[in-house]
């Protein structure tokens, strides 16, 4: 009976310390499981980013299922947007240099041989100009991507990912100049603010909240003052709106109660909603429309803009886009010109930081060019 009771306390402590030690070793399998995972993003990632400019797909091939089709489907996404940037390029005499990638994890879920992450990245492209000797040029893009991996013979593999995509799509319509040449404006008006409209904050406000793309400030944050509405239709507007009319560090318009934004209820159609902002800009005397056309028109010499009406644009003016029929689709605000002399935007989902203002849209893209009175 003693020896049984001894026999069955050893037994019992041995339990204890097994028990204990079994959730050390699940952790210490999920923490490599997880470095794993980690490792695998970075390489994914950075290779992608080579391959937007060297486009060399090929190996990027072995990081994705085969036979998979959401597989192949993301595989063939990525392959699509370096094909349409690069032929983006060529069709602006732009020669591009290098592209750095940095993520951010912002969710990591295993599950045996799965992994569900999403995760920020922040893309830098470096470009030159052919025609041109020019400083090597910058932009950023910002994208949230939500991505799930399987492990395959032992090795992590892409299933599937979605993510919204700036440079999603057709490569082969992309717009021509008909000199094939960038556009270029000048502009040499030294930026400040005007009595009306703070045009020099607000171009440091469309710089310092772009989100999560390259060059952005804030440690790519938006303003918390505002709500996000990137999962509600999109958050472009309520940027744009932010830039012109944030009264601490904006433009500064002056809000209005069709225009307005409400600490607890959020912006009013007019702030938030592409058309209904297009309309109050321009029926409030804010803004004026300099011109309305695809690229084409509004870079060609006419009439009334003997050097085109994008030469008229400034730092601190919006476009809109409208993709197909008469609503608004996306706005951005100007916030310079790069070394050469081509418009550069800021804008909200995806996040964008001095890029070139036609990068993304495609021949049939028209262009609403909207000048803020100062």
């Amino acid at each position: 009976m003693k020896m049984t009771n001894k026999i069955a306390a050893i037994l019992f402590i041995l339990f204890l310390a097994l028990f204990s030690y079994l959730p050390e070793i699940t952790a210490a399998s999920d923490d490599k499981q997880e470095d794993e995972v980690r490792v695998f993003l970075n390489k994914l990632y950075k290779l992608r980013s080579n391959v937007l400019v060297n486009r060399n797909s090929k190996p990027l091939e072995s990081l994705y299922l085969s036979g998979s089709k959401t597989s192949n489907h993301a595989y063939l996404h990525e392959e699509n947007r370096t094909n349409y940037l690069n032929e983006w390029a060529a069709k602006r005499a732009i020669k591009l240099v290098k592209a750095d990638s940095d993520i951010r994890i912002v969710r990591l879920k295993m599950s045996n041989d799965t992994a569900k992450v999403s995760l920020v990245q922040s893309l830098k492209v470096d470009y030159t100009y052919l025609n041109k000797r020019v400083p090597i040029q910058s932009f950023g893009i910002g994208t949230e991507h939500f991505i799930t991996l399987k492990k395959h013979s032992d090795e992590w593999k892409v299933h599937k990912e979605w993510y919204l995509d700036p440079l999603d799509e057709n490569p082969n319509k992309i717009a021509a100049t008909e000199n094939g040449l960038a556009p270029s404006v000048s502009y040499e008006q030294k930026l400040v603010d005007g009595k009306k409209y703070r045009r020099a904050r607000a171009v440091e406000y469309a710089n310092k909240y772009a989100g999560t793309a390259w060059g952005a400030g804030n440690n790519h944050r938006y303003n918390r003052k505002y709500a996000d509405y990137s999962g509600r239709g999109g958050d472009c507007t309520n940027f744009a709106s932010q830039v012109v009319g944030d009264e601490e560090e904006g433009g500064g318009l002056p809000k209005t109660g069709a225009w307005r934004y409400f600490s607890r209820k959020g912006g009013s159609e007019a702030w938030i909603r592409t058309d209904s902002f297009y309309n109050f800009i321009l029926y409030s005397g804010y803004g004026k429309l300099l011109a309305r056309g695809h690229f084409r028109d509004i870079v060609a010499p006419s009439a009334k803009y003997p050097a085109g009406a994008l030469s008229q644009i400034h730092p601190g003016d919006l476009i809109g886009y409208i993709i197909s029929g008469n609503d608004v689709d996306h706005f951005s605000v100007v916030v310079g010109f790069d070394e050469y002399g081509y418009p550069l935007v800021n804008s909200h989902s995806a996040d964008r930081y001095r890029v070139p203002f036609d990068l993304g849209w495609d021949q049939h893209t028209k262009y609403l060019l909207v000048h803020i009175k100062d």
